[in-house]
Parts: structure tokens; C-alpha cells; sequence
């Protein structure tokens, strides 16, 4: 298990970037999370803005539970993964800017009954309005990894959901303004930007389907609640 001193942190542009969210909630549930979105996250003001309105209506957010419990139940070593969509750009305001939301949730093939109805609790409880209309929830060989320190992460959820991430290098910096733009779609405790090299969702009940390969569009966490 990775020591919960161990910080994300990215080298872009000769500068290292480390941010961190205080949990406001007592720690009971601690682990890795990997998110990816339809528009880049680590870029500069004018690259967001003539995106907006125009993509970022979608994201993909997976929590590794290295540790702990939710409602009573053990979660430790099962993972959750949340698919969502709606009609508009997810900015500043996260899932709070998102209209007509709606969204899928995968649990754990590996987990009890119990447990999975857990991790779907747990989801809904860090996810606000995007788990208001859960038009599916289903249960699926889910595999994620996270290097904390070279900053690499990969998931797969069976066939719907493959994402590939890496962090940003002086290669991937275009106007030299880039920065966290819009924040992780959910709390974490240490977090950082990166590059979505396979991004892809395939699954039923959202009504889309989307590849971003090579976008700034992605973020690796670790959480503590």
C-alpha cells in the first residue's frame, strides 16, 4: 500500500505544480482516484474559453479504495468508476455547471452485495448533482493503477471505459499560461494535471460515445475522507 505521505506532483515547463484540497469530511475512506474529461483542464484562458460551450460535457471520475469503510461496510481494495454526460461545459464549477445530467456508475465485479451497493452510495455521496439521475448502474471487471510518483495511471472498465494517462512534459505546453484551469470534478487530497493519452467510453445509457487521445484532459489524485 502507498504511503499517504506521498504527494502528486508534476514537472511541466521546468516547474514542479502541487495542489491539494483539505478534506472536510473525517478520513474514513482513503485511496487513488484518475479522471479524465471531453476538454482540456491543464491549459491556458484562451485555449478554455473557445472550448466552452462547445465540448467538456463529459468525464469519466474512478476511485481505487486503498482503504476504509462507507456506511459500516468494507470497501478496501474494491473500486467504483462513474460515467457522466450533460448539455453543457463542466468549468469552474465542476458538476455544479452541468444541465440535464445524467450518468452511469460500474462497481466492482469482485464485491459482495453489500459492498456494492456501498460503492454506489459512496459514489453518489462524492459526485452532487451528477448522481440526481443514475439511468444505470452495473457491475464490471474494473482495473486501475496509479503511479503516484512517475504520475502514471491507467483503468479499464470491461469494454466501456479504457483510459491511459501520463504527466505533462515541456512538449505539451502551447502559450506558456497553463495552469489547473478548471478544478477535479470531485474532492481529493493531492492532485495533478495530466495528459490523456487513450481516453474512451463505450458504454450504454448516456447516448454518446467519446475518444480524446492526447488531450491535456486529465487528473491523478489521491483522496482522504
Amino acid at each position: 500500500m502507498l504511503k499517504r505521505s506521498v504527494c502528486l506532483a508534476m514537472l511541466t515547463a521546468g516547474l514542479v505544480i502541487l495542489n491539494r484540497e483539505s478534506a472536510t469530511l473525517a478520513a474514513g475512506v482513503s485511496g487513488q482516484y484518475l479522471e479524465t474529461r471531453t476538454c482540456q483542464i491543464y491549459t491556458g484562458p484562451c485555449f478554455a474559453n473557445s472550448e466552452t460551450g462547445l465540448t467538456g460535457e463529459d468525464a469519466v471520475m474512478a476511485w481505487s479504495i486503498l482503504d476504509g469503510t462507507h456506511d459500516g461496510i468494507d470497501l478496501s481494495g474494491l473500486k467504483v468508476v462513474m460515467a457522466v454526460h450533460g448539455d453543457t461545459t463542466l468549468g469552474h464549477g465542476g458538476l455544479n455547471d452541468g444541465q440535464n445530467m445524467k450518468s452511469v456508475i460500474y462497481v466492482d465485479r469482485t464485491a459482495s452485495p453489500d459492498q456494492q451497493r456501498a460503492l454506489v452510495q459512496f459514489a453518489k455521496s462524492r459526485t452532487g448533482p451528477a448522481c440526481e439521475s443514475v439511468v444505470r448502474i452495473s457491475e464490471a471487471t474494473i482495473e486501475m493503477t496509479l503511479d503516484e510518483i512517475g504520475l502514471k495511471g491507467e483503468l479499464t472498465v470491461g469494454d466501456d471505459v479504457r483510459l491511459v494517462t501520463r504527466k505533462a512534459g515541456r512538449g505539451d505546453c502551447i502559450c506558456s499560461n497553463e495552469t489547473a484551469f478548471y478544478p477535479p470534478l470531485t474532492q481529493v487530497e493531492y492532485f495533478a494535471p495530466g495528459v490523456t493519452v487513450v481516453g474512451e467510453f463505450r458504454g450504454r445509457g448516456l447516448g454518446v460515445r467519446w475518444s480524446t487521445p492526447g488531450e491535456r484532459s486529465a487528473y491523478m489524485a489521491t483522496f482522504s475522507y
